[in-house]
């Protein structure tokens, strides 16, 4: 009997000693699991030493990459530890999108989220590390493209899904991989040039990187990016702060008129728990876009409450009271 691939191991994360073979660590793809921190078992030893060598020859001297082993796609990241040990944790880069409405959104939530795919503007999903951001954030982006069609372009670093290709009939998507900070900006100011429907963003990194995403958010793109926050109110203050350290004052102003919703996310045993808020189109005066324009992100919290709410009980507009 032959001995088992990487393929066969259910990771999120793999740890793995790379100075010396070492117990090497897991964190399942088994939801019930997920935040257990489990040993490898031994029959994967031998795929394991593939690996630790591969990521070695990979990485020299470097801190962050990703690699290909077994069929298996990882993104990379090195560190030496206190007793000068050194560890790599490598997240595994999924080859199958997921969908996005059998990820365990309540019916409601996720009805109203995907209409969402025909606006413009800035589509922001926070939450803190292994929330499930980025699933949730690809799984619109792949049923968007599906289902409106339309050019997407994503910047990440790495890649954390395969999207590039085909999406239905009409949608088509690219995808950019971040080699260096700075280019995060730069990626972003190219991308609109091939006058996407779409941009998904990795992550917000820089302060040039939070003003382009604001400048492609009001200029007619749905900009759809991840943000590592405990609450929503923290996601938009920290893109407030990264981009009032490259454009001054007037963030704000531009925040309110771009901002088209934001979801932030926590994985429960039963799937998915969520807070969320979102804009009237074509509405200055909606009170989030208020709240967000006069600095007021302290009393958003209402609106979260009166989103859920609203959208548990069918109403059509949760902000203003609207009927179905």
């Amino acid at each position: 009997m032959s001995s088992p691939s990487l393929n066969d191991l259910p990771f999120i994360d793999l740890y793995v000693r790379l100075d010396k073979p070492d117990q090497a660590y897991y964190r399942s793809s088994v939801r019930s699991l997920s935040t257990i921190s489990q040993f490898v078992p031994s029959e994967f030893q031998l795929c394991i030493d593939r690996f630790m060598t591969a990521v070695v020859a990979k990485l020299h001297e470097l801190h962050d990459g990703s690699i290909e082993v077994d069929g298996v796609r990882c993104r990379l990241s090195r560190q030496k530890m206190s007793d000068g040990t050194q560890w790599v944790c490598a997240r595994r880069i999924n080859s199958v999108i997921p969908d996005i409405t059998k990820l365990g959104h309540q019916p409601q939530f996720i009805n109203h989220l995907l209409s969402l795919g025909k606006r413009d503007g800035l589509f922001l999903v926070c939450g803190a590390t292994g929330q499930g951001k980025t699933t949730t954030a690809v799984g619109l982006l792949g049923h968007f493209l599906k289902t409106y069609g339309g050019t997407a372009l994503t910047i990440e670093d790495p890649c954390e899904f395969m999207l590039a290709g085909r999406h239905g009939e009409g949608g088509q998507c690219f995808q950019i991989e971040v080699e260096k900070e700075e280019d995060w900006a730069i990626c972003l100011k190219r991308a609109l040039r091939w006058a996407p429907r779409y941009i998904y963003v990795g992550e917000i990194r820089t302060p040039k990187a939070a003003e382009q995403l604001l400048r492609a958010a009001s200029t007619g793109h749905l900009v759809i990016t991840t943000v590592h926050a405990g609450a929503i109110e923290e996601a938009l203050m920290g893109v407030i702060f990264l981009a009032e350290q490259s454009m001054g004052s007037g963030v704000h102003s531009m925040l309110a008129a771009g901002l088209t919703a934001i979801v932030h996310q926590t994985m429960k045993d039963t799937g998915p728990n969520v807070k969320y808020l979102y804009t009237e189109e074509n509405s200055p005066g909606d009170p989030v876009r208020s709240c967000v324009r006069e600095n007021k992100i302290g009393m958003l919290s209402t609106y979260v409450d009166r989103t859920a709410a609203r959208l548990m009980t069918g109403v059509g507009n949760p902000m203003m009271g609207g009927r179905t």
